[in-house]
């Protein structure tokens, strides 16, 4: 296609960024400026997209990440924002973009993404196998209160902000089974940008947790600390007395709490190219704070 240029790499460009950005805000109502201002947008996330006269029409991004599979540390590639400006679909842009970047990291062991539903079809043909996620579940007993203090955080002041990033940097993995490490620039992006309302600081336990309340249960989505962290201890701090159920939107290990777990269905699904025939095991969970 006449004038179409291949770009990657260009945070710093102001121009071409502003152009990502307003195709991601069309394309899925999200926005990375306030993620990059704040200078979390580093080298570890890479736009590849294809530019015509400065401005960006596709766009399939690089996000690199290391996965902890059955206690070994994985060189992955997530892949997310993928998309295409309505004026310069189906001329296959998606298609070479996906190639570019599947060619450039044939040596990680794994290269995933997430998909909605609408391009469930689209992966496959580049190798990709959907794979089923499993959300685990506690009947919540009460345990007596905690004696930890627990302080809202607030995003707006930069000595929050400063805490939650160095303590993301230092993070102790959260599951030897399933987890990620190397993440912490997309924690930030989710603490910002989505659960900006529900960050938690526990004294005791120096430990951030990201939760909401939904009638009686509560939806944990991360428990951010330098050491390994009991999760009872941290049920029995942010758990009311009338909530029974505790969500997880991760892998926790720990397993002697007894969970239930049920097929995760949300309307996006988990691809996986593995390209050096990672195990993988049977049932997991991938953290919903470092997914693209």
């Amino acid at each position: 296609m006449k004038d179409l240029l291949l770009v990657k790499g260009y945070k710093d460009h102001e121009y071409l960024r502003k152009s990502f950005n307003q195709l991601a805000t069309d394309t899925f109502g999200i926005e990375f400026e306030t993620w990059y201002k704040n200078g979390y947008w580093t080298d570890k996330y890479l736009p590849y997209s294809f530019v015509v006269h400065n401005r960006v029409v596709a766009n399939v991004s690089v996000n690199f990440v290391n996965l902890v599979v059955n206690a070994e540390v994985k060189q992955a590639i997530q892949i997310g924002t993928v998309m295409t400006h309505p004026d310069y679909r189906n001329k296959g842009l998606s298609r070479r973009l996906m190639e570019i970047v599947l060619d450039e990291y044939k040596h990680v062991d794994m290269i995933y993404l997430f998909a909605n539903q609408t391009v469930l079809d689209f992966y496959p043909k580049f190798g990709f196998s959907s794979r089923d996620e499993v959300q685990f579940i506690l009947d919540y007993n009460h345990m007596p209160p905690s004696s930890s203090k627990m302080r809202k955080l607030d995003v707006s002041n930069p000595d929050d902000l400063e805490y939650i990033y160095n303590l993301a940097s230092n993070r102790k993995v959260l599951s030897e089974v399933f987890g990620t490490s190397n993440c912490e620039e997309l924690l930030m992006f989710y603490c910002i940008m989505v659960f900006s309302q529900d960050l938690y600081y526990l004294e005791n336990e120096n430990a951030l947790v990201i939760f909401q309340r939904e009638g009686d249960c509560i939806h944990l989505y991360d428990i951010v600390s330098s050491r390994k962290v009991n999760f009872q201890t941290v049920l029995s701090a942010i758990v009311p007395l009338d909530c029974s159920k505790v969500f997880f939107h991760f892998h926790p290990d720990q397993h002697e709490l007894g969970y239930e777990k049920q097929l995760y269905k949300t309307n996006n699904v988990l691809f996986i190219k593995n390209q050096t025939n990672v195990t993988l095991p049977n049932e997991f969970k991938h953290p919903l704070t470092s997914q693209a």
